[in-house]
Order: structure tokens, then C-alpha cells, then sequence
């Protein structure tokens, strides 16, 4: 496994630095391309760090001139509000790395999915399931899936959809679900939620990470959307709960954000295939992980 070449599409955002921080515990030769260099806490000493933009072709074959065993895309805008840029970093970027890696010799080219691309499915969400999506973002993904599929069928491009659901961890950006409860809590404020009815599944980003390596060395997940998750879901409103007990502090106001009339309130995966095929499954307990989250973030904020 050593001497392996990495690129990592998006290595300066959250999921992406784990990754390259596993790739180079591997002893993998790392590179990341992303908009913008790193943050300071996300910079890695051993990374080569490349800007581009993946929606650019011809700037990205200029960029693009080495050769990679393993590429994992996990670019894109997080701001979904932007139909246009959402739209074009999340399909044309992952057409346009696709047909240049179709022509080096990849062994294996992930994808990174969303449970966005089901959209009103029921679930548990079967990776057979027609997709409905109803947001620009899942749309996105799911023209991404499907030319990836048309590829393999055509000239056998090795890829592999990781269908990911809720993630979490240090390091995360603050203006997600449970950074934005973490930090509140801790300062003690007043926040606005919805009903916290939800209910979502919610996996670390270190069991993430192992589904991604696996995946890369994996033959037998090349031509497949697998689902990532942890088969256990978790209410909102329990998780915020579980939170304020944790730090002693935090008032939530429920019901001041309204559900969206698309919101789904059970959203959750099929992992049949992930152990099927992996033979992978998440193993940090959830309490474990959001109490290292909590540390984590209490020292980053020095409360």
C-alpha cells in the first residue's frame, strides 16, 4: 500500500483534510486540489496543495499533468443557495475529471454521492431506488452518478459512488448542524432551531475515511453506488438535547426556523451493500464522537 499517489479533490475542506491526513499515515505521495489554499488548521506539512478550478477544463488539464493511483472528488460548492455554481462544480467538475482521468491509468476514481440524490425516498434508501431529488444540489449529484455509470458502461472508468449522509467531527465548518449547537451551548446563548423532529444519521469522519480507503482498494466496488452511514438515526432535537446536558449550557428555541415544505423528516441508508461489498461498517459510538467533537471545539474557541 505504500508508494501509492492520492489526489483529493476538495483536500483543503473537512472531510477532505481527514483523508489526506489517513493517506499520509499510509505513507500515500498526497496532493489536494481545491479554489483556495488551506485554513491554517487544515493545512497538512506534507501535502502538495494545487488551485484550480475543477469547472475550468483547460486550466485543469494544464494542472492535471501527473499521473495518480487513487483520485478521490470530493469538490464542489457547500453553498447551495447559488443554483449556477452548484450546478456546474458538482456535475461539470466531476464530467470534466472523469473524461481527463479516463485517459491515465486511475485504479480507482471516487465520487463522493449524497443522500440528496434519493430526495423523497422512503427510508432505509436503497441504492436501486429510483432517484427523485429536490434540491439543485441533489440534482447535481445525481447527473454526476449518471454519467459516471454511462462511462463505466462504455469504457469501464473505474469509479465508485460513496453515497454519504450526515457527517460530523473536528474540524468541521461552524455553519453546520452540530458545530452551530456545539458552539451556542458552550457560550451559553440562545439559539433558533426548527421542531428538531427530524431524523438523520449521523457518521464520524474518521468512519468516513475507512470506507474511503477501503473503497480505493476494493475491486469489487468499481461500477457501484454504495451507501455510507451507520443504520442508526438520531433525532434533532435529541441531539441538541444530549448536547446542552454535555456542556451544561445552551437555549434552544424550538420551532423558530420552519421546516422546509421539501424537507424529508426520515432520512436514513441501506447498508447492505457497504458490508457487503467492503465488508465495512462505522465504529465510533455516536456519544463518543460528538464528545470528542465537543472538546475538540471548546478548545478551538478557547471557552
Amino acid at each position: 500500500m505504500q508508494n501509492k499517489k492520492i489526489l483529493v479533490i476538495g483536500g483543503t475542506g473537512f472531510i477532505g483534510y481527514h483523508l489526506l491526513k489517513r493517506s499520509l499515515k499510509n505513507k500515500w505521495i498526497s496532493h489536494s486540489l481545491s479554489l483556495k489554499k488551506p485554513k491554517k488548521e487544515r493545512f497538512l506539512k506534507n501535502v502538495k496543495y494545487l488551485i484550480c478550478d475543477i469547472t475550468k477544463k483547460e486550466k485543469l488539464i494544464k494542472k492535471l499533468r501527473s499521473n495518480y493511483d487513487y483520485v478521490v472528488n470530493l469538490g464542489g460548492y457547500v453553498d447551495h443557495t447559488n443554483k449556477e455554481k452548484t450546478y456546474k462544480s458538482h456535475f461539470l467538475g466531476c464530467k470534466n475529471l472523469s473524461e481527463i482521468f479516463l485517459k491515465k491509468r486511475i485504479v480507482s476514481f471516487i465520487q463522493i454521492g449524497s443522500s440528496a440524490e434519493y430526495g423523497r425516498n422512503k427510508s432505509p434508501q436503497n441504492e436501486n431506488t429510483k432517484c427523485k431529488p429536490s434540491s439543485i444540489y441533489g440534482k447535481s449529484k445525481l447527473f454526476a452518478s449518471l454519467y459516471l455509470i454511462k462511462l463505466f458502461k462504455k469504457k469501464k472508468f473505474p469509479f465508485t459512488i460513496l453515497r454519504l449522509y450526515q457527517v460530523y467531527g473536528p474540524k468541521q465548518d461552524y455553519n453546520r448542524f452540530i458545530p452551530i449547537v456545539i458552539k451556542a451551548c458552550l457560550k451559553n446563548s440562545t439559539f433558533p432551531c426548527s421542531t428538531g423532529s427530524q431524523k438523520r444519521d449521523f457518521t464520524h469522519v474518521n468512519d468516513v475515511v475507512d470506507a474511503i480507503v477501503k473503497c480505493l482498494i476494493t475491486k469489487e466496488s468499481k461500477g457501484k453506488i454504495i451507501n455510507i452511514g451507520t443504520g442508526k438515526v438520531k433525532k434533532l432535537k435529541n441531539v441538541i438535547e444530549y448536547i446542552r446536558r454535555y456542556v451544561k449550557g445552551g437555549r434552544p428555541k424550538y420551532g423558530a426556523i420552519k421546516l422546509r415544505k421539501d424537507e424529508i423528516i426520515n432520512v436514513s441508508p441501506n447498508l447492505h451493500l457497504s458490508n457487503k461489498i467492503l465488508n465495512w461498517k462505522s465504529k465510533i459510538d455516536f456519544k463518543k464522537g460528538l464528545n470528542n467533537t465537543i472538546k475538540y471545539i471548546k478548545k478551538d474557541l478557547s471557552v
